[in-house]
């Protein structure tokens, strides 16, 4: 299994790390969007097994003493997220390279398991009154939400000399070209666009 390479993109939550990696994903069929595992509730517009495989607190407990799990946090109080090793030999098992968009405890975790095998890559905002701002912007989060995410967001900057590269996202265009051209260079492919 450490033979397979892999990518790991973490940031704060509104940083654009969803944009980056969609980006990344359309230009090179190779990578696949590796589904973690979560307990919280479907939002409108996500479908299970696209966007998380959801499933039950009881459930992922379960799968915490299977050792069913690459890596597991318990994100936010109660809700749980983690990458299962059946979904990183699923895209394995089709010849590709997964691209998890974990935790920065979770992708921590999973380079010291497997070491010089993954690429860490952290999304930073410019910085924490832009990443406010973004928050506010989206208007999906209450007061108390955006300010918890903040805090996480503060917490999670504090890791970010553990990763192999920090790209700052002031400009979003030129932050997918960075994260591109990082990935590039740890898969040893060229400027030709790789497909499946």
């Amino acid at each position: 299994m450490a033979t397979h390479k892999f990518i790991i993109i973490t940031a704060p939550s509104g940083t654009g790390k969803t944009t980056i990696t969609k980006y990344l994903l359309q230009k090179y069929p190779k990578l696949t969007f590796s589904v973690s595992a979560a307990t919280r509730q479907l939002r409108k517009g996500e479908t299970d097994g696209i966007d998380y495989y959801f499933i039950s607190t009881e459930t992922f407990k379960q799968k915490i003493a299977e050792d069913a799990f690459v890596e597991w946090e318990m994100v936010y109080e109660g809700k749980y997220y983690g990458t299962l090793k059946s979904e990183l030999g699923r895209i394995w098992g089709e010849e590709k390279i997964p691209m998890l968009d974990i935790d920065v405890q979770g992708a921590i975790h999973v380079e010291q398991k497997y070491p010089g095998t993954c690429l860490l890559i952290f999304i930073k905002p410019p910085s924490i009154e832009e990443l406010k701002r973004r928050l506010e912007a989206r208007n999906t989060d209450d007061l108390e939400s955006i300010n918890t995410r903040l805090k996480k967001a503060e917490y999670e900057l504090s890791f970010a000399e553990h990763f192999n590269k920090i790209i700052v996202n002031d400009d979003l265009e030129k932050a997918c070209r960075e994260t591109e051209d990082v990935i590039k260079e740890f898969l040893g492919w060229s400027d030709v666009v790789h497909g499946s």
